[in-house]
């Protein structure tokens, strides 16, 4: 056997027990460092190298700065991709979850995220719009679900959350809010006692 067909062979070996890791994390979409660490890539070249050629033979989809998945941005949860993008801990709130709920009418022009910090983007054609809360109200977990991978506040988390920004806020039904005061407190929100 020639050398080249032990390096072919080598090469696609590495490749499979790479994606052998991969499977077995159950995980579609991974940023480049998740990658280089899972892989114990170290050089950052390397790195580069690996992900462009996995990308051109269709073995990973280039998403977004760094953002990789083993499938199209189009079959994967445009809320799970806005999560994976921040790259931090964030979960859906505000405007998304009261029109989906009802409690507002007006369809956002983005899906909103809560986490560290304050930023737009736009990810495989979905905006998202991303709004910084203090770390001493972000890790309440009080009325955050998490389902497939996804967190997200509940009806009544999203009202405390949004009367946080804006204690002025209109809604388009009525809401618990007895449990939205319930959660403010758990939180430490400021209280809108002219809401209830």
């Amino acid at each position: 056997m020639s050398t080249d067909h032990k390096i072919i062979r080598t090469g696609r070996s590495k490749t499979l027990h790479r994606f052998a890791q991969l499977a077995a994390m159950g995980e579609v979409v991974f940023h480049g460092s998740d990658l280089a660490a899972l892989w114990q890539i170290t050089n950052k070249n390397t790195l580069y190298t690996t992900l462009k050629r996995y990308t051109q033979q269709n073995l990973l989809y280039r998403l977004w700065q760094g953002m990789y998945a083993l499938k199209p941005a189009t079959q994967i949860d445009p809320l799970f991709l806005g999560i994976k993008a921040m790259h931090t801990y964030a979960y859906i709130s505000t405007e998304t979850v009261l029109f989906n709920s009802g409690i507002i009418t007006q369809r956002p022009s983005a899906i909103t995220l809560i986490s560290l910090t304050s930023r737009r983007f736009v990810l495989a054609g979905t905006e998202y719009s991303c709004r910084k809360l203090a770390d001493e109200y972000l890790y309440q977990s009080e009325g955050i679900i998490e389902k497939n991978g996804v967190r997200e506040a509940s009806p009544e988390r999203a009202v405390a959350d949004l009367l946080y920004y804006n204690p002025h806020s209109y809604f388009d039904a009525p809401i618990n809010w007895k449990e939205v005061r319930r959660i403010q407190k758990t939180v430490g929100f400021p209280l809108t006692p002219d809401r209830y």
